[in-house]
């Protein structure tokens, strides 16, 4: 949810209209409200017990964690004379319907192995502990 609002943001500010800016500033400031709380779920989660250290954050988090507040910031200030807080917050674009590239490929189990039918079932419960040519 966080990169989508992020990259629509972005998406929607690459337009020279009034409006797609604030549709930009707006799902950018929904990205950010969305990274902080997740990071203070994933902060109250390390904290519960059994408790644990959160872990820092590295690679393709790291890059967005730093990121993303400060696209933000950055866009709000631009435009900070035309939209308030509130409004902004209460107008975040709808995401739109993106379609799936992935579509899961039709799958047949494979037949049932000889070995699983009952009657070895049966016996293999039986003498389990026992391997074959062993003597008790």
């Amino acid at each position: 949810m966080i990169l989508t609002y992020y990259y629509h943001g972005l998406i929607l500010d690459e337009g020279n209209t009034e409006k797609s800016h604030g549709m930009a500033v707006a799902a950018l400031q929904a990205a950010d409200e969305y990274f902080k709380e997740s990071k203070k779920a994933s902060e109250a989660f390390s904290t519960a017990p059994p408790l644990s250290r959160n872990p820092p954050l590295w690679g393709t988090m790291k890059y967005l964690s730093e990121k993303i507040p400060k696209d933000t910031s950055s866009k709000v200030r631009i435009n900070r004379d035309l939209y308030s807080y509130e409004r902004i917050m209460e107008t975040a674009p709808t995401l739109p319907d993106f379609a799936l590239a992935l579509k899961p490929d039709e799958y047949q189990l494979p037949p049932v192995d000889p070995s699983w039918n009952e009657e070895n079932m049966n016996r293999g419960q039986t003498g389990s502990n026992q391997h074959k040519g062993e003597r008790r």
